[in-house]
């Protein structure tokens, strides 16, 4: 996904076409459930400093703003919503 965001990126910039990718960690979904709820709940929180995982609304409001105006220059950017727990180098 991450590749292919930047292509693309790359690719419709000069349409006005901006184009991002969101990177979340763990997020409290139905599908999640099992594992947060289960002996691995308590390790899965803790890979981030913040000690929880995101909210699904956390990563709602990460693509609002990416639609909002103003971000019309993050174009091929990858935004990572993982409380820390993965950070790039």
């Amino acid at each position: 996904m991450n590749a292919m965001s930047q292509s693309l990126a790359k690719a419709l910039a000069p349409y006005g076409i901006m184009v991002y990718a969101i990177a979340p960690g763990w997020v409290a979904t139905d599908m999640a459930a099992p594992y947060l709820e289960g002996v691995e709940g308590d390790a899965v929180r803790n890979q981030s400093p913040l000690g929880r995982v995101a909210d699904p609304d956390e990563i709602a409001r990460t693509a609002l703003f990416l639609a909002s105006p103003g971000t019309d220059y993050l174009t091929g950017c990858i935004i990572d919503v993982n409380g820390a727990s993965y950070l790039r180098t």
